[in-house]
């Protein structure tokens, strides 16, 4: 089962680079194939029930469990052995935030326990089983990934290529079906709206997947099914955060690690008190705005209209305050003379890929939003607030995935930890001279010394005064000439110091606030303040039909980039 009983760069990459495509191609004819029993369920296909659905993903997931299982008791056999890890990978505050999502997740699984237990005269065995199996996936997966993603596999390659794998692509099915089953949600909510802002022409038709009998008890129910779709969002952040991590461990399975391994940075609140202040006033405002358009959106014509243009209003001024913050981060980066880490970093790339590749799901719904306002005929008054929103949705995005990529690929400063401050003093007629040296001069000792000579931080100064026994009128002018130049040097560097830490603490709190705000747009949508659905100008452009089609396709990337960015823009704060 080993690979690269040859010579690694020989005999070991044809076999190893075989079985990456191997494994994956396995993982997306498994993806496709439960994409489409997805779609089939979720389109009312003759002789595809939800059953069949869960039964596939139940099977996924026992499958993944048996692996885990596999890997970790291997793991504890083989618990001595030096194994490489890859620090870039399954950072702290990473697992950190995949073990609260998955905490939510366990509370989701408890409830559709409770649900399908009040429902059990008419549901399937298979959506009692599915919370179940679910839960106990949860709690074994978040612990692998605690202990194991930053894990390089050198042996036993080709299968754990395909366990791996196979994990990957079980949580992005997992994904898509909580995805599904929340916009369905949506989807019902909507056009109920739709009626209330006046498009009557648009035909309504519910797509109900409600059990076909009485509840035993109806207060439980309704808490169950209410709370169910409330804790999908956090759910669905759980799988993609999973399935990435998975993904960094495939890539680095075979891996030859470079040695020059990234310092731990820890994450540090000390100088972005103004970055967090505007940051949580914007979370705050956010939250506000959620809650007054999802009690407003669809009472009537009136309040439905104020909720949009509130909406559209408060983005417009947090979207233009974001593109200002990622601009001024951009000019810093301008003034700045750093080199990029261009170093094999799987981990680093899949975050640009995913930055980029999420994001065009907030270009296309802007796209088509702008497409529907040049092309309609009629435009009520709060439609023409979506026209701004759309272009800074765009300009925002490609301004802090500028941002975000160019901070990920900075190297580190170094020069707090090779420039120290040297003082000497010395005495010489009852005065004290404080002098600091360059890091140019100090090495220039060193290097002396090592030669077996006496090393000569200053001219003049101290050798001076060991070479001439006497001399002091000589000495004392050397000592104030010596003691003028150091001064004029001392203030040039720590203007220098200055300027770099004041750029350093404004890039700090640009990272803060867009953390902060990312954050806060990341909450309109993942509890359906979705104003692509409400405002109606799309479907009259576009059709009913295909504009759904198009937002619920876009949207769960939308949502996504949101909370990626808000990890990267984290990892950029702790690096700064």
């Amino acid at each position: 089962m080993e690979e690269g009983a040859g010579s690694p760069s020989v005999g070991g990459s044809y076999p190893q680079k075989n079985a990456e495509i191997l494994s994956s191609q396995y993982g997306i004819n498994l993806f496709l194939a439960g994409l489409l029993l997805t779609f089939a369920w979720a389109v009312h296909a003759v002789g595809i029930s939800k059953s069949h659905l869960l039964s596939y993903l139940i099977t996924l997931m026992l499958i993944q469990l048996l692996w885990m299982l596999w890997y970790l008791c291997r793991s504890c056999t083989q618990r001595r052995l030096i194994r490489d890890k890859d620090t870039h990978a399954g950072a702290r505050w990473l697992k950190c935030g995949i073990t609260l999502f998955a905490v939510i997740t366990l509370i989701l699984d408890s409830f559709k326990i409770g649900y399908y237990i009040d429902f059990s005269n008419c549901l399937s065995p298979t959506e009692g089983i599915f919370p179940v199996t679910h839960a106990v996936h949860t709690i074994l997966q978040v612990y692998f990934l605690w202990c194991h993603a930053k894990d390089i596999i050198q042996s036993f390659k080709t299968l754990e290529r395909f366990g791996v794998i196979h994990s990957v692509f079980t949580n992005l099915l997992l994904w898509t079906n909580g995805v599904l089953t929340e916009s369905k949600h949506q989807l019902n909510e909507h056009k109920e709206r739709l009626i209330t802002l006046g498009f009557g022409n648009i035909t309504i038709v519910l797509d109900d997947h409600a059990p076909q009998c009485n509840c035993t008890t109806t207060t439980l129910c309704s808490i169950f099914s209410q709370g169910i779709y409330y804790l999908y969002p956090f759910n669905i952040e759980y799988h993609i955060l999973a399935s990435t991590m998975l993904y960094v461990l495939w890539k680095n399975i075979g891996r030859k690690v470079e040695h020059h391994q990234q310092h731990k940075t820890p994450f540090k609140f000390h100088g972005i008190t103004v970055g967090m202040i505007f940051g949580l006033i914007v979370l705050t405002s956010t939250i506000a705005v959620v809650v007054v358009y999802l009690i407003q959106i669809g009472r009537s014509k009136i309040k439905s209209e104020l909720a949009l243009t509130m909406f559209y209003l408060h983005a417009i001024f947090v979207l233009a305050l974001m593109c200002t913050a990622g601009i001024v981060a951009l000019l810093i980066y301008r003034l700045e003379d750093r080199s990029l880490d261009n170093s094999k970093n799987p981990a680093r790339k899949l975050d640009a890929e995913l930055l980029v590749g999420t994001a065009a799901g907030s270009w296309l719904l802007s796209w088509g939003s702008i497409l529907a306002i040049i092309c309609a005929q009629a435009h009520p008054k709060y439609t023409w607030y979506n026209l701004p929103y759309s272009v800074l949705v765009i300009i925002e995005k490609y301004i802090q995935n500028l941002f975000i990529i160019e901070s990920i690929h900075r190297e580190q400063e170094k020069g707090n930890n090779d420039i120290k401050t040297l003082r000497i003093v010395t005495i010489s007629r009852g005065s004290t001279l404080s002098l600091t040296p360059s890091y140019k001069e100090i090495y220039n000792g060193r290097a002396a010394r090592d030669n077996g000579e006496v090393p000569c931080l200053f001219e003049g100064s101290v050798c001076g005064r060991e070479n001439d026994g006497g001399g002091g009128a000589k000495e004392e002018t050397t000592q104030e000439n010596s003691s003028v130049m150091h001064s004029a040097s001392d203030f040039s560097f720590y203007s220098r110091n200055s300027v770099t830490n004041n750029k350093r603490r404004i890039l700090k709190n640009i990272a803060a606030f867009l953390f902060l705000c990312n954050l806060s747009l990341w909450i309109p949508p993942a509890f359906g303040c979705r104003p692509e659905y409400d405002n109606g100008l799309e479907e009259i452009v576009f059709g009913f039909e295909p504009w759904i089609i198009v937002v619920n396709l876009a949207m769960p990337f939308s949502i996504f980039y949101r909370m990626h960015s808000a990890a990267s823009l984290f990892e950029v704060n702790c690096k700064t």
